[in-house]
This record gives structure tokens, sequence and C-alpha cells, in this order.
């Protein structure tokens, strides 16, 4: 049987869904976006996020099709929602065929969050995604960031050091998913037992990288 028919298969059989809730509804859930108008949803926060960047002189992926991918079929798309509002949404993959890092890893790719909206999103995003890596079994959460040629002036700067106070590790720059220039983020898996009281889960486990590449 060929990668692809292979791949074909397994995505024909639902990955088992990975739920943390706690008796009490948590403020925030991260959950796999299952159906056409969650992932249309996904589509249009993409778009809006790089218009919003791209206002701003923020770094935007130069590949057109970022937000096509949130609708292709083999695409793990999640997001992660307050009152039933998108906050984030992000592409899910295991173990991918990364150029840097070693060991196995759950890969956060895409990463956009909602325009204008106050809240630190990205630290509950590395929260769950800590405690999520860790009940998969892997060791790392890693995800990169379009970056400048020099960090130091990078418009982004600010970003990463916020993300380092939250305990994200820079692993330098180099080329990334989508052959642009990237800083290179990992965060340790971490059982974290307590949040489950801040942010409920549902989300389906990604398929292992050796059926091929979730989006590409």
């Amino acid at each position: 049987m060929s990668t692809t028919s292979r791949y074909a298969a397994a995505w024909q059989t639902p990955a088992p869904l990975l739920q943390r809730t706690a008796a009490i509804p948590a403020a925030y859930e991260v959950r796999s976006l299952h159906t056409d108008a969650e992932r249309a949803e996904a589509v249009a926060l993409v778009q809006d996020r790089q218009r919003w960047l791209t206002l701003r002189g923020l770094p935007v992926p130069a590949q057109a099709s970022v937000p096509a991918l949130f609708r292709a079929p083999a695409a793990e798309p999640a997001g992660l929602f307050e009152d039933g509002l998108l906050l984030a949404c992000m592409l899910l993959e295991r173990e991918p065929a990364l150029r840097w890092g070693d060991g196995p890893c759950l890969f956060l790719g895409h990463v956009h969050t909602l325009p204008d909206r106050t809240g630190d999103k990205i630290r509950l995003i590395s929260l769950w995604a800590s405690d999520f890596a860790a009940r998969l079994g892997l060791p790392h959460v890693r995800a990169e960031a379009l970056a400048s040629p020099r960090l130091d002036t990078d418009p982004i700067a600010s970003v990463l050091n916020r993300l380092t106070d939250m305990g994200w590790d820079l692993h330098g720059m180099g080329t990334g998913q989508i052959c642009e220039r990237v800083v290179r983020l990992e965060l340790a898996a971490e059982h974290r037992p307590g949040l489950s009281a801040l942010v409920g889960y549902s989300v389906r486990e990604p398929h292992p990288a050796k059926y091929g590449r979730g989006v590409a």
C-alpha cells in the first residue's frame, strides 16, 4: 500500500478525542474544528489577522494559501474559544519532519489570534499545548514565528520576550515549514492537573507524521 493510501485509510478512521473538563465549565475551551462552518470561521480569523499584521508592517507569510490550509481535508485544526467565540486557531501536527529539534513533538502550525481582543491568548494556548503534549506522551511542543534577519530589531522581539517568560525556549533562526525565515520555539511538555478549571478541551489526537504531511 502506498504512503498516500495508508494516510487516506488512517484519516477515514476518526482519531480518539482527548478531553479534559472540570465539574464547573471552564472559562475557555480548546477543541478540534470538525465542521465546515468551524473551519470557515478559522479561515476568516486568519484573513483578519493577516490584514491586521500587514497594516502594522509586521511579518505575514508570503504563501497566499495559508487560510485555505484550515479547510484541507487532511488538516487537523483546533481553536481556542471563550463563550463560543473563536479567539485563536492553529494546525496540529504530531512528530512532523522538522528541519530542527531532537526527538518527537507536538507542532503548532500557523497559530493566529483574533485581532484587537484583550486577554493573553498565547499564554492559554501554551498551557494547553504543554498539557496536551504530555498526555500524548510527547516531550516537547514546537512552533515557528516569522522573523526578520536580526531579532534585536525585529518587530516581534517583544512577543518573543513574552514567550520566553512563559517558558518557551528559542532555538535560533532558520528556514521554516513554509520556506521562510523563522524563529524556532520549543516548550517542555508538562502535565497540568489544575488546568481544566481554566481551559477545558476536547481535541482529536493528531495522526503521526509517518502517514504523510497533514498539510502541504
